[in-house]
């Protein structure tokens, strides 16, 4: 009996998905090294264009080995480098186009260490309103509802601190998870008070004579802003019953 032309081309579809993965096989093999991901935040990536799976003819996802290698060095970029997904876009594809392209050196990097310095110099302690803007891929309106909130603020000159970056980069990331900035300001409260603390222990240091004694508390304040932070993450992970990576 002959195969009909339909039968092998039927196979060889079949061989051809074989290799492709779930939603759900996605998030399990992601899960070893992002605990927190979920099948939302692939979904959410995806709608980012961030990675671009296949569809069965059924509307179901299937991911090749090409979309969770991708999908992985999406959240490294995001978890070590807190760069916006409109940078981290952008990069991806440049390298897969051949471009030779250095990873941007935007806000700070895992565990509170400072990001590589440009090639060309240092990276500036401010930033203007419309490198802002394109540094976390939002618009002016947005920028201006969240400054209304306090989670941002231009200086005099209306400049922002480097800082603002990272700011503004995890409003965004938040938002992916239904939380809008009008939640956030509890957030900015808590910080503001922390720094308040933080700064009524080294006010006797800024005051003092010696020299080198005032130039010793911008250390001491980083050291202590530092012990903060991670007695903030501590206490949320307790209420929450969770552990971040």
């Amino acid at each position: 009996m002959l195969q009909t032309p339909s039968g092998g081309a039927g196979h060889g579809a079949a061989a051809a998905d074989s290799g492709l993965m779930s939603i759900g096989s996605v998030l399990n093999t992601l899960r070893d090294e992002f605990p927190d991901i979920t099948i939302s935040k692939i979904r959410f990536l995806e709608a980012e264009g961030l990675v671009e799976p296949r569809r069965t003819p059924a509307g179901y996802r299937k991911f090749s080995a090409h979309d969770v290698e991708r999908l992985g060095q999406v959240l490294r970029m995001q978890r070590d480098h807190y760069l916006p997904l409109k940078v981290i876009r952008e990069h991806l594809d440049a390298v897969e186009r051949g471009e030779a392209v250095r990873l941007p050196s935007l806000g700070k990097q895992r565990d509170g260490e400072a990001a590589p310095e440009p090639a060309e110099g240092p990276t500036v302690a401010r930033i203007g309103r419309d490198e802002l803007l394109a540094a976390a891929g939002i618009g002016e309106q947005q920028l201006s509802e969240w400054e209304s909130y306090g989670l941002l603020a231009p200086h005099a000159d209306g400049a922002y601190d480097a800082e603002a970056v990272t700011v503004a980069t995890l409003v965004v990331q938040l938002g992916g998870f239904g939380i809008e900035p009008r939640h956030l300001r509890v957030m900015k409260a808590a910080a503001d008070r922390e720094a308040g603390l933080v700064d009524q222990v080294v006010a006797p240091l800024k005051r003092h004579r010696n020299p080198q004694t005032r130039a010793h508390a911008e250390a001491r304040t980083k050291e202590i802003a530092g012990l903060a932070v991670k007695l903030h993450a501590a206490l949320v992970q307790s209420a929450l019953g969770v552990r971040l990576p």
